[in-house]
């Protein structure tokens, strides 16, 4: 193929994931939920404008600030579950990370305020369970939600729980949820989702069978 000079400024899926850190299948993924914009060739091959990943780069550096609550791994017997929330209002994150600081066993705590963030963390280091609101700015958890339970995202069976005020008819009325999401109505009950967090650790640290 003819080389022009505007191809120094595309890059291939490929070439985004290597400079971005993150598999082919994440970027492929992130530009399928738009948060990687991108286009496609004649020949059907993606192009994505290095400015967009270059942006994207910058927006990584600054997302997912640290966290009240965080987990010292020195002496734990085994790695702490990780967990990711996707929620916008300061004030419930501040009171899930107290009330997680409670729990008996140990969670590694990571945050995003809507699901162009959650998809990103995502990309970044797959977590072990994502607890998500609904009604977000941007991005909201039912996109969010949509792009990973998608055939083929490479994260349909990532274990999601949803928070949210809407009702289940509210829910129903917007498309669902995909199948096997678990539903919270606020105010949550945490004991249900601890519960449920721990079921994850539980996986997490269950002893291997030897071959």
């Amino acid at each position: 193929m003819r080389k022009i000079a505007i191809n120094d400024d595309l890059m291939t899926t490929r070439e985004a994931g290597e400079t971005l850190g993150v598999a082919v299948r994440t970027i492929q993924l992130w530009v399928e939920s738009g948060v990687l914009p991108a286009w496609r060739t004649a020949g059907g091959h993606r192009r994505i404008a290095r400015a967009s990943v270059e942006k994207l780069m910058a927006e990584r550096a600054q997302m997912l600030s640290p966290m009240p609550f965080t987990v010292s791994l020195e002496g734990l017997v085994h790695p702490p579950v990780r967990l990711l929330v996707v929620e916008d209002d300061p004030d419930l994150l501040h009171l899930f990370c107290l009330i997680v600081e409670g729990w008996s066993f140990p969670v590694q705590l990571t945050q995003a305020s809507n699901g162009f963030d959650g998809l990103l963390a995502i990309g970044r280091t797959p977590p072990d369970m994502v607890v998500t609101d609904l009604n977000m700015p941007g991005m909201d958890g039912f996109q969010m939600l949509r792009s990973l339970k998608k055939l083929g995202s490479g994260f349909e069976h990532l274990v999601i729980a949803v928070v949210s005020a809407l009702s289940p008819q509210d829910v129903a009325t917007r498309g669902g949820l995909p199948e096997g999401v678990a539903f919270f109505q606020k105010p949550i009950d945490y004991v249900r989702l601890e519960s449920l967090v721990h079921v994850q650790y539980a996986l997490k640290t269950r002893p291997k069978k030897s071959a």
